[in-house]
């Protein structure tokens, strides 16, 4: 078995690889079409450029090797047709289809006849050919099909603007540049200038090498899975390798054992081929699916953009006549302007205790706004913690009065120092404990303490603290807020800081919330290095809000 055989069986069975791919995954594709064609035509030109050396009655060799220009002819056609459907799939409009097969059929015609192969004659090793006239015509078709294919491959390389597309195009120039250079130099102008015909037994090799950088180009356009490719050419080629080795076996013994293992061998790469095509797909599925949701994260994520604009422009807007109703309320209950008793009194106490908490639900929803789009400022200074507690006690008393509770403050004796803080801030973040204390209390009442402590505690993300752990800032002053409410079972503790979160039993006791409070608190507590949290002993049994600011104010005098 010579050398040249051995090449020319591998660029077949190479071949016939590649038209299973390509039916396999681009019979679809009009490119993946004119592929199969330029396949077959150099396939043709490989298996008669071979035999047309051998040694057969004179007739036969003659069309053998007309048989070599009329493949050629049909291969050149084939690559013409390819650059103008790649990578759009757009065919030839029709006059230029016409216009091209005419000049295949033309060119099929000539190969077929006596005008370009006149007679041919053995010369040793290959046959030598007798050119007449046609080789003209099939030296100017060949060259004009392969020389508008490079120009029409440059030309969508310079104009396409997908990168991505362009190193496509870029692959297919080199490739046929290099399988143009190497046809033409050894089946066109040694052959027919040089007379030398030994050259082109290497013709199988760069063909199927060329066809495969085709495939391999297509294959990246069409976003096909190269790993699925890559699984199937390597068990079509065991296949092909097997089936040989069985048809060549030295008995039938060995027949039957490498029949037994090829069939083995297709059962596995079928199941083989399917478990990999499965998983490629579960993959594009997931693939898709990630993208649906990354898509449908940035939709949410500019609606939650527009959403906090919008709130942080309504509540500029009411804010200012808002604070305006509730001062002159506040005049009116003072006696600026007059005194006032009975229903009327009543009437106006309740309008200062709704504007209050209007005020506050407004605070609320720019501070909201501010934290989202980071733009939370902080006036950081040394403030009183006492003369905080005492002016919302002040505050509440009205409304703690009206809901017949008691709101007590209690202090130590010895007077509590000073700490860096955000008084406004903090006073907010109190005012919000209060408030929420005196919502969801029936009977009894509100205390609101303070202490000094040697230590500060650390709470986890669920809200809860944490045994044993200490905070690094040292001494620390504890607010404490409790109640004797409806309570907090501890399942729902891990969910009040969150926003728009509100425990379960507190919609039927007030509506009116919008569960932003303990968000914007929390906030406000981490910018302070402190902490907030709650405690409970379960539903109905009253809460404890506690906050927890360090003394030491090294975090403040940094953002001052």
């Amino acid at each position: 078995m010579d050398t040249q055989f051995l090449v020319v069986l591998s660029s077949i069975a190479a071949n016939f690889i590649l038209v299973v791919l390509i039916l396999l995954h681009l019979r679809h594709s009009l490119s993946g079409n004119y592929l199969l064609l330029i396949i077959f035509g150099l396939s043709g030109w490989a298996i008669s450029n071979y035999y047309s050396n051998l040694d057969f009655p004179y007739i036969f060799l003659l069309w053998l090797n007309r048989l070599i220009f009329i493949t050629t002819s049909i291969a050149a056609w084939g690559f013409a047709c390819f650059a103008d459907a790649f990578p759009d799939e757009k065919g030839l409009n029709r006059k230029r289809s016409i216009m091209m097969l005419v000049a295949l059929l033309t060119a099929v015609i000539i190969s077929a006849s006596p005008y370009l192969a006149k007679n041919v004659f053995s010369n040793g090793a290959v046959t030598d050919i007798n050119f007449g006239w046609g080789i003209v015509y099939y030296g100017i078709f060949i060259l004009t099909c392969l020389v508008y294919t490079i120009g029409k491959i440059i030309r969508k390389f310079f104009v396409e603007k997908n990168q991505d597309t362009r190193e496509l195009f870029k692959l297919l120039t080199y490739g046929v540049g290099i399988f143009l250079f190497l046809a033409i130099i050894t089946n066109l102008i040694l052959p027919v200038f040089f007379n030398q015909f030994e050259i082109s037994v290497i013709t199988p090799a760069y063909t199927t090498a060329f066809s495969f950088i085709i495939f391999t180009a297509i294959l990246k356009h069409k976003f096909l899975d190269i790993k699925v490719v890559a699984t199937e050419l390597l068990t079509f080629s065991i296949w092909i390798f097997l089936l040989i080795q069985t048809m060549l076996s030295s008995n039938v013994s060995m027949g039957i054992v490498n029949g037994i293992i090829f069939v083995l061998v297709i059962i596995f790469g079928i199941y083989l081929i399917r478990s990999v095509k499965l998983e490629v797909e579960r993959k594009e599925e997931l693939q898709i699916m990630a993208d649906r949701l990354a898509s449908a994260n940035d939709q949410l994520r500019k609606l939650d953009n527009a959403k906090t604009e919008f709130i942080s422009v309504a509540s500029h807007q009411l804010r200012t006549p808002i604070t305006s109703i509730k001062g002159f309320a506040s005049l009116v209950l003072e006696g600026a302007y007059g005194e006032m008793s009975g229903g009327g009194r009543k009437a106006v106490e309740k309008e200062y205790v709704s504007t209050e908490r209007l005020v506050n639900l407004i605070e609320d929803l720019l501070n909201v706004s501010r934290i989202e789009s980071g733009r939370l400022s902080f006036n950081f200074e040394k403030s009183s913690v006492e003369k905080l507690l005492k002016e919302l006690r002040d505050n509440f008393v009205l409304v703690a009065k009206n809901k017949k509770l008691n709101l007590t403050l209690k202090l130590p004796k010895k007077p509590l120092p000073e700490i860096t803080m955000d008084y406004q801030k903090v006073r907010e973040l109190t005012s919000n404990f209060i408030d929420n204390a005196l919502k969801y209390t029936e009977k009894g009442g509100v205390t609101v303490s303070a202490e000094l402590r040697n230590e500060g505690v650390v709470v986890d993300d669920k809200g809860f603290v944490i045994p044993g752990r200490k905070s690094p800032f040292g001494k620390v002053i504890r607010i404490i807020v409790s109640d004797t409410g409806i309570g907090i079972p501890k399942e729902e503790i891990p969910y009040l800081f969150r926003k728009f979160s509100r425990g379960k039993d507190i919609s039927r006791l007030h509506v009116g919330g919008t569960g932003l409070g303990l968000y914007v608190g929390k906030a406000i507590a981490d910018a302070h290095h402190g902490q907030t949290w709650v405690e409970s002993d379960g539903a109905g049994k009253g809460s404890r809000f506690m906050i927890e600011i360090p003394v030491e104010g090294e975090l403040g005098e940094a953002k001052k």
